[in-house]
């Protein structure tokens, strides 16, 4: 069965998290949440939880067809987790599909896999991406080898398409 990893941390972007996770199940993909502890609960920006069913630690990023990252707040916090930094270098390692969506591109940087990419994200981590050697643009969504990128919540639908096209 293909499973999908989307990481969870507080201060996540609903939309980008749950969309994503209800459109995936609805083809039969299993999607596990993964956050910094096991069995913990993560509120998102507007309030609503989303429980980690395993931890970073536990995730092995070859046993899944991608790694998905919500954007809002959560990654500044990702991006301080040493373990959620390390599954996003495994899966790109092995080549697994990296899904990044708005503030996502920054925990990209902190796992330094951005170099010579082309990608998107929410405006305003443009610059960071862009010093971390990215090649930006201001596009719904990018497909550069195993890395999908996209802006922003209104974006989903093409950001779910081009996921769903590279794990089939």
């Amino acid at each position: 069965m293909k499973r999908v990893l989307i990481l969870v941390e507080s201060g996540y972007e609903e939309f980008e998290l749950w969309v994503p996770y209800y459109r995936l199940l609805e083809e039969g993909i299993a999607v596990v949440c993964v956050g910094p502890k096991a069995g913990a609960v993560y509120a998102g920006k507007h309030g609503i939880e989303a429980r980690a069913e395993i931890a970073f630690s536990q995730a092995d990023a070859q046993d899944a067809q991608a790694v998905l990252i919500p954007g809002g707040w959560a990654p500044d916090r990702l991006q301080t987790h040493p373990e959620a930094v390390a599954l996003v270098q495994s899966a790109h390692e092995h080549g697994v599909v990296i899904a990044a969506i708005c503030h996502a591109g920054s925990l990209l940087v902190s796992a330094n896999i951005v170099r010579g990419r082309r990608l998107t994200s929410y405006r305003s981590i443009r610059d960071d991406l862009r010093a971390a050697g990215a090649e930006w643009v201001d596009e719904p969504v990018v497909v550069d080898g195993n890395l999908i990128t996209s802006r922003t919540p209104s974006d989903l639908p093409a950001f779910l398409r081009a996921i769903l096209a590279a794990i089939r």
